[in-house]
């Protein structure tokens, strides 16, 4: 897809928008069509702005619904090809489709153990890490309190949605 200018993501229909942004927050339209009602957007960093607050105003229970939303890591999913093309590209940009049976293993492992202690998988931006950092972060984060961790899933959406906004929306504008 080309990139879009500010000014053109601020004339798209809602049912534009969220065939555009559908998919920023993954598997939740929802936050797109929100965000749509906001515009029109000042610039690339309003666009974030807006989807991180209406992250951050969701109720507890809504950010966990964003969390459960996403994929595990190198899952079911991914396994099968099921995953939505971003998820897969970013996976992959952490090496998490070239994992060794053991690190396949002990990543299952504590994704379940995650799972089971929070409700929701371990989400963290796989673009920004590699998979060494991955299974670290998985470890070191299992450790936390529920609180504690849906603030900091939270975070890493925002970080992914940032990047996935930077791939559809041209920090400059077209001459």
């Amino acid at each position: 897809m080309a990139s879009l200018t500010i000014a053109e993501v601020n004339k798209l229909d809602s049912e534009e928008f969220l065939e555009v942004f559908g998919n920023v927050v993954e598997n939740c339209k929802l936050a797109a069509a929100a965000v749509w009602s906001h515009r029109p957007f000042r610039g690339v960093d309003h666009l974030n702005q807006t989807i991180a607050e209406f992250l951050d105003a969701l109720p507890q229970k809504g950010k966990e619904g964003v969390l459960r939303c996403h994929p595990d890591l190198a899952g079911r999913l991914a396994q099968a090809g099921q995953l939505t093309a971003e998820s897969t590209q970013e996976q992959r940009s952490a090496g998490l489709d070239s994992l060794s049976q053991d690190e396949l293993s002990t990543l299952t492992h504590l994704n379940q153990q995650y799972k089971v202690k929070f409700g929701f998988p371990f989400v963290i931006c796989a673009r920004l890490n590699k998979k060494d950092a991955i299974l670290s972060g998985l470890t070191e984060r299992v450790k936390h309190s529920a609180e504690e961790e849906t603030l900091a899933g939270v975070e890493e959406v925002k970080k992914i949605c940032r990047l996935r906004v930077a791939d559809i929306v041209t920090s400059e504008a077209k001459l």
